[in-house]
């Protein structure tokens, strides 16, 4: 339940309803108390798909017994309309309904604790630079442009974006004020110059007035539109999602040193904890940092040229790294390198 947010109790007399109207009344609730239209489809989402699970069982017989088969047949399975096959999704998916259904319950008043099931580490996915300069170069379109460069440049969310109108950017000062936005705080994000003149071609294009929107699509357009870039680009269109784009800029804009609060401002975080993920280090990162830090030969320290000598020139054996006689013939490797040099 998002914080702010006070559903109180059911009256008693509502377990009388069937579960459709039970179901009914929860969303009405919620909606009562300011809950965003987001809020309240996760709660739908997650309840419906408990009660069609448990069938013609009514909400006041369940026991935490039809909840565990729920939780397993899910994990075993997945969800019903699940698009994916990802037993990881599946998992955070169930970590959240699991929240949703024990919140539920806690309003009907019923005694169940239902157990919140474990979430998967969270994996950050995000492009390359070359896949960036791809997806650039792939525009067909003055509005991919500016649909990829609003994001590489703020990574906003979905809604975010399509929420955004004319009088919203602040073209002198490379603003824009976000209004859609997940928790209800209105923030401002920055533009890089080169993608406001993109932004100002659009509105100039299109002839856009001040409360018209900036990206003409529904969310659906967009992710078919971003989709259609990456086979265009060459970028395995599973490995891409407007939601990609928003990891991408907060990764970038972290290897070349934004500070980490800045970034939580720009992402709109409300805990600095959710920023942290994107701190991760990639094995290229890692790799380039010991080389730079630890290499001998980046820091110019000769090598000592007995330490490559792995035979004896003499009896033929394994000679031990840095030992000056042989061990097993006694030969003086001081000898051998002097006749080396």
């Amino acid at each position: 339940m998002p914080r702010g947010l006070n559903i109180g109790r059911a009256p008693p007399e509502i377990l009388e309803l069937d579960n459709q109207s039970i179901l009914e009344e929860f969303l009405e609730t919620l909606a009562s108390t300011g809950a965003s239209s987001e809020t309240i489809k996760a709660y739908y989402s997650a309840i419906k798909d408990f009660l069609e699970y448990i069938g013609e069982k009514r909400l006041r017989d369940i026991k935490i017994t039809d909840i565990n088969k729920w939780k397993l047949e899910r994990i075993r399975k997945g969800f019903p309309r699940s698009r994916t096959r990802d037993r990881r999704a599946w998992m955070t998916t169930l970590h959240y309904y699991t929240l949703f259904i024990r919140r539920f319950l806690k309003w009907l008043g019923l005694d169940i604790e239902v157990p919140v099931t474990k979430k998967p580490v969270r994996r950050i996915e995000a492009l390359t630079e070359e896949e960036v300069r791809k997806l650039l170069n792939s525009c067909r379109d003055l509005l991919d442009k500016v649909i990829l460069r609003i994001l590489l440049d703020t990574g906003l969310r979905s809604r975010e974006l399509l929420g955004i109108r004319v009088n919203d950017i602040d073209l002198d000062n490379r603003e824009i004020l976000v209004r859609e936005t997940k928790y209800g705080r209105e923030r401002r994000v920055l533009v890089t110059q080169e993608t406001i003149e993109v932004i100002k071609t659009w509105i100039r294009v299109r002839e856009l007035k001040g409360e018209d929107r900036i990206i003409p699509l529904t969310y659906s357009g967009l992710y078919k539109r971003v989709k259609k870039l990456a086979y265009r680009a060459g970028v395995k269109p599973e490995k891409l999602r407007p939601h990609i784009l928003r990891h991408t800029f907060a990764t970038q804009a972290l290897r070349k040193g934004m500070n980490l609060f800045a970034l939580q401002r720009l992402l709109g975080h409300n805990d600095i904890k959710t920023t942290q993920v994107y701190t991760h280090l990639t094995i290229d990162d890692i790799r380039r940092e010991y080389e730079k830090a630890l290499e001998r030969e980046s820091i110019g320290v000769k090598r000592d040229k007995s330490l490559t000598l792995k035979y004896c020139p003499n009896c033929g054996r394994e000679w031990f790294i840095g030992a000056r006689y042989c061990p097993f013939c006694g030969f003086d490797s001081k000898r051998m390198v002097e006749a080396l040099v």
